[in-house]
């Protein structure tokens, strides 16, 4: 018998049902041990022994590496085949140490979509543990906690906030800066001039000689103009241009969780869930398979396998007409090629043939990444962009439209863009056109928009901050701590957040900034690539990191927490107000080391109605996602509700 390790109990049963009898196929649930709490600042990092690592195994993971260490003994082979990243990577070393396996020995499979086939080929073609891979992570993982450890436990005494993070407080940074941008915007007002044409419908816009709009600070001037209406305008040049509009390239992990944002409102944590489902394997008639390759990834490259499927796929559905190529990936250091774009495994497998045996949102994401895969590989479009220029006593007036040559990929991926085409193919050069409306439009400048968790990623990615791993965990990292809230889909920094961010770009300005974390994250790859020593990025980073803390301890201005007259029923300390995401609320002056928190009580109005359900509680106005509704006073004993009934 022999053994394979992966870390999920889905992709285990999938990959069962392709091996057989002859294999075991056992889940290590993620990872086994993390570093311990132990030693200086409990960092579990010995900072003066070349940062000596102290691993400890977790309470779950103890009886994982028992399970597994009893099947291991008996088995002929042990592969190792945690998933194709460097935490992994970094997993199969973990497994390997902690049951006693020789890493210059032990085989570790690699596969990037859970496939039979893809399987087979892993089988074939094993390699030993890449530790380069393994120091990598370690390293990041070092920095992280102390970076974690040491700014949380500064912020904690200090102010009072939660936590801070290497990457978490970057994109905090960006958060707050936008958010000054928005405090800061002073709206401009300016005035245009738009008419409609009377039999055609095309909307005119008043134009200088270069086909710039005309926006002026005054609207005097375009008033007298507005007697045009009723009168003729005269056609006097009309310009045409063919324009080659090509499809997007296949999804990486930043560009699926932007557009399932943007699209059906994902959150990208919730894009990560369902894109791993999706991974992992689903039941289909024909049993449980992947549908997916693996979903983090920050290359665009297509395998030349799913190319060749894909291409007599839109050969034999579409024509020859619509056959385009794959896209090439540019030159970025930063991109893991050895992994491909996120795409379907079988290109057969239509989201049609497969809509019965997924969740709404798992068909949505799937429809989404195979359209997109397939679309990627078609044809670019061909659109007729006019332009039509009309003039009246020295006055120009420019209409614009585009017509639809070719499909292309729209034919496939259309129901994804928003196309509004105007066709002006019938107006002729020199005949005159009746305007039938005419009106000075006010335009007024906006503030930016903040971020959507979509727009932050994109940002983090373009400025080289975090990995296709870690996007979604600093998102959740933040709203965890407080320091954020979503509204409509869209980031607002907290009061804490605000408060956080002011005492880490006070005394930290130079660490928790966007080139010096881009840096750090380009020196992890060197260390992949075998190309940096491990000790020598942590002993660049510590000891100017440290001094700084020090510094910061003895000069941050801390906050006094407001005490109230009572004492914590658990440990008898004071108890004091803070706040949170909700609101203020009241907790113990000892926390994280006592984790009381004193319950609100209810406060019910005396008109409030009696509930219909169990005549006990009364009718609440309580907020949810959708909106207010009537809520039972006695919640959870009794679920009763009821919608607002709105005024008319």
């Amino acid at each position: 018998m022999k053994l394979i390790i992966v870390e999920s109990p889905t992709k285990a049963r999938t990959i069962q049902r392709y091996l057989g009898k002859d294999y075991k196929i056992v889940a290590s649930q993620g990872h086994v041990r993390d570093l311990s709490l132990e030693g200086k600042g409990s960092l579990g990092v010995d900072v003066d022994n070349d940062f000596e690592p102290d691993y400890v195994v977790s309470p779950r993971g103890k009886k994982t590496i028992s399970y597994i260490k009893k099947i291991s003994d008996d088995a002929d082979e042990v592969y190792l085949a945690t998933d194709p990243d460097r935490e992994g990577e970094a997993i199969a070393w973990h497994l390997a140490d902690e049951l006693d396996l020789d890493v210059n020995k032990t085989k570790r499979l690699v596969f990037h979509e859970i496939t039979k086939r893809a399987v087979n080929e892993a089988l074939e073609n094993p390699r030993l543990i890449d530790m380069n891979l393994v120091k990598s992570q370690e390293t990041r993982r070092i920095l992280d906690r102390i970076i974690g450890f040491e700014l949380s436990g500064l912020l904690q005494r200090k102010i009072h906030t939660r936590s801070a993070g290497r990457v978490q407080s970057v994109a905090l940074r960006l958060i707050v800066e936008k958010e000054k941008e928005i405090t800061n915007f002073k709206e401009e007002t300016t005035y245009g001039l738009e008419a409609t044409l009377n039999k055609e419908k095309i909307k005119l816009e008043l134009v200088d000689d270069e086909k710039k709009k005309i926006r002026l600070e005054k609207k005097d001037e375009l008033e007298k103009l507005l007697d045009y209406k009723g009168k003729e305008l005269t056609l006097q040049e009309i310009e045409t241009e063919e324009i080659q509009r090509y499809p997007y390239p296949p999804f990486t992990t930043s560009s699926l969780q932007q557009d399932a944002f943007h699209k059906f409102r994902f959150s990208a944590s919730k894009t990560n869930r369902v894109a791993q489902k999706l991974y992992e394997g689903v039941k289909l008639e024909k049993g449980s398979t992947g549908l997916i390759t693996y979903m983090r990834t920050d290359s665009i490259r297509l395998g030349g396998g799913f190319v060749y499927a894909t291409r007599e796929y839109i050969n034999e559905n579409y024509g020859e007409d619509y056959l385009g190529f794959a896209k090439k990936q540019k030159e970025n250091s930063r991109v893991q090629d050895a992994h491909e774009a996120i795409r379907p495994t079988q290109v057969e497998n239509t989201p049609e043939s497969v809509k019965k045996y997924l969740t709404k949102d798992e068909f949505n994401l799937y429809k989404l990444i195979w359209t997109r895969a397939v679309a990627s590989i078609m044809k670019h479009s061909v659109v007729k962009n006019t332009d039509a220029i009309f003039v009246r006593d020295g006055n120009k007036f420019l209409a614009n439209g585009q017509e639809l040559v070719f499909d292309g990929y729209k034919k496939l991926y259309g129901e994804y863009e928003n196309n509004n085409y105007v066709a002006l193919s019938e107006l002729k050069e020199g005949e005159q056109y009746l305007v039938d409306e005419i009106e000075v439009k006010e335009h007024k400048t906006k503030p930016p928009y903040r971020y959507s968790e979509g727009s932050l990623i994109k940002t983090m990615e373009e400025l080289g901050i975090g990995r296709p791993s870690t996007y979604a965990s600093t998102i959740e990292s933040l709203k965890k701590s407080w320091y954020v809230e979503v509204q409509r889909g869209y980031i607002h920094p907290t009061t804490s957040g605000l408060q956080a961010d002011e005492k880490l770009l006070e005394f930290f300005e130079n660490i928790i900034n966007v080139n010096y974390t881009a840096n750090m994250e380009n020196q992890l790859d060197k260390i992949a690539e075998g190309e940096m020593d491990r000790s020598k990025a942590l002993g660049d980073f510590y000891k100017p990191f440290k001094e700084k803390v020090n510094y910061a301890y003895k000069n941050m201005t801390g906050t006094e927490l407001e005490k109230i007259d009572e004492e914590c029923p658990k440990c008898h300390k004071s108890l004091v107000k803070r706040h949170g995401r909700y609101g203020e609320y009241i907790t113990c002056e000892d926390r994280p080391n006592c984790d009381y928190i004193k319950k609100k009580e209810k406060v019910i109005p005396e008109d409030a109605p009696e509930c219909p359900t169990c005549k006990e509680g009364k009718l609440l106005i309580r907020k949810g996602r959708y909106g207010e509704f009537y809520g039972c006073s006695n919640f959870p004993k009794c679920k009763h509700i009821e919608k607002i009934e709105k005024k008319k």
